[in-house]
């Protein structure tokens, strides 16, 4: 399908939109190799350059701020280095959060040690948010969901959305649109959010295998069915994403021009989503722009943005 040919990017700054959901720092290593390690068969990598980058829901969030719409965030963090890395990427990037510090949790940390531009070795640091601090977050939610025109879950499976049933049915309750981006084998939990956008791989641990495109789009329609789900958008890969609605199926090509690296491309599509359905885009039209966004975030390195300037820019 073609991407719309017009869009007022001014509506964009009215569109407000709660994210809520686990955050993450990502950490960089950039090095070159040029020996074996002497102790085991490994490359030894001397480290030239370090980044820092937010990742998980807080590159949603980042990803509505290059977009122009205005999004708050919503999530926990610890009570150290790295959450206070990440409250000083998000006072940079001009993002507002509410953050709760949970004094026994590890803030999520995603190590990546890069080689000759390729990804050598990704370390994770992560321990679950206890139940108090999830409460306080929750008490939180309700006093900030009147204010928005959209809910994003953004699910990584690190317990950071206990609760996302509840949030669910309070945001539906309000006439608010929910998206998800869902993670691991129940999504019994996500039931009657508007729309779910699994890559492909999560979508088969749901749903189990097929052996055609006809069983594939059975099984889709099948899920979204069963979960009362508006829609249901799979993004897959290099053959792009496949939208299931009550109106029909609707199918939307890839269009990057260069595949560099996946992190962090669902965080772009479901915030494209997200910001052009609360800027009064119709579905198919906020799938397009989605589209278009992974297409260009794909050809960055790490987890990226697309900015109000690259999605609108004429071919």
């Amino acid at each position: 399908m073609s991407r719309p040919q017009s869009f007022d990017a001014g509506r964009l700054a009215a569109a407000r939109i709660l994210v809520v959901g686990d955050v993450m720092l990502d950490r960089y290593w950039f090095g070159d190799v040029a020996r074996i390690s002497p102790e085991a068969p490994v490359p030894v990598v001397k480290i030239h350059r370090q980044e820092e980058r937010l990742g998980g829901a807080a590159n949603v969030a980042r990803n509505l701020a290059a977009l122009g719409a205005h999004g708050t965030l919503l999530s926990v963090i610890g009570d150290d280095e790295a959450g206070q890395a990440i409250e000083r990427l998000l006072g940079e990037a001009g993002i507002e959060a509410r953050l709760h510090r949970d004094p026994v949790l590890d803030t999520i940390i995603k190590l990546r040690v890069i080689g000759r531009q390729q990804q050598l070795l990704r370390i994770d640091f992560e321990t679950e948010p206890s139940q108090d601090v999830l409460s306080d977050k929750l008490a939180e939610f309700h006093l900030l969901l009147p204010h928005c025109d959209l809910l994003l879950l953004s699910d990584y499976g690190k317990g950071g959305l206990a609760h996302v049933a509840s949030m669910i049915e309070a945001a539906r309750a309000r006439g608010i649109p929910v998206l998800v981006d869902p993670k691991g084998e129940d999504y019994a939990r996500y039931r009657h959010a508007d729309v779910l956008t699994p890559n492909l791989a999560e979508f088969r641990t749901v749903a189990g295998g097929w052996d055609s495109e006809q069983a594939f789009r059975a099984k889709a329609e099948a899920l979204r069915r069963s979960l009362e789900l508006r829609a249901l958008l799979i993004t897959r890969s290099e053959a792009g994403m496949t939208l299931f609605s009550a109106e029909g199926v609707s199918h939307h090509p890839a269009l990057a021009r260069e595949v560099y690296d996946v992190s962090g491309a669902g965080d772009t599509v479901i915030a494209t989503l997200g910001a052009m359905l609360a800027a009064g885009s119709s579905l198919d039209d906020a799938v397009d722009w989605a589209n278009r966004a992974a297409g260009i975030v794909v050809g960055k390195l790490g987890t990226a943005v697309v900015t109000q300037h690259e999605l609108f820019a004429s071919d």
